[in-house]
């Protein structure tokens, strides 16, 4: 099944979300069977890249001048040498979707408890917001 994620372009100051396809192996009734599907397909991409360890490709000057607005200038490549482990990726989604770290939309509809049933379609629309949590001192 295939669902599209709303992903943003780091350093990208005008409108740059994108729908990034991911295919999903099965399709998920629930919003924690969403979370764990997901998560296994980021796993497995994640360490399929470090497999398949490329030629480093050049970048072009708009690629170095989107990414210096973000605060850093790579190839995009891991050079640890560990693998993700999948029951730790999902365990640690849960929980940070459970504590409120992120949150995830279908559509424009908030999906809020882990239990709660969903109805994914073909080319259902995904978006995964990370909240920041905000600090300060006071002197």
């Amino acid at each position: 099944m295939r669902v599209l994620v709303n992903m943003k372009k780091l350093g990208k100051r005008k409108n740059s979300i994108t729908k990034v396809p991911y295919e999903l192996d099965n399709k998920p009734l629930t919003v924690k069977e969403l979370i764990m599907e997901t998560v296994s397909v980021c796993v497995r991409n994640y360490n399929e890249r470090m497999e398949n360890q490329e030629l480093l490709t050049a970048l072009s000057l708009a690629d170095m001048e989107d990414q210096a607005e973000s605060g850093k200038i790579s190839f995009g490549v891991n050079y640890g040498d560990k693998k993700a482990d999948l029951e730790e990726a999902q365990e640690n989604a849960l929980q940070c979707f459970e504590d409120g770290i992120f949150r995830i939309y279908l559509g424009t509809e908030e999906l809020k408890k882990p239990e709660d049933s969903i109805s994914l379609e073909e080319d259902s629309e995904l978006t995964f917001i990370r909240l920041t949590m905000l600090s300060g001192r006071m002197w």
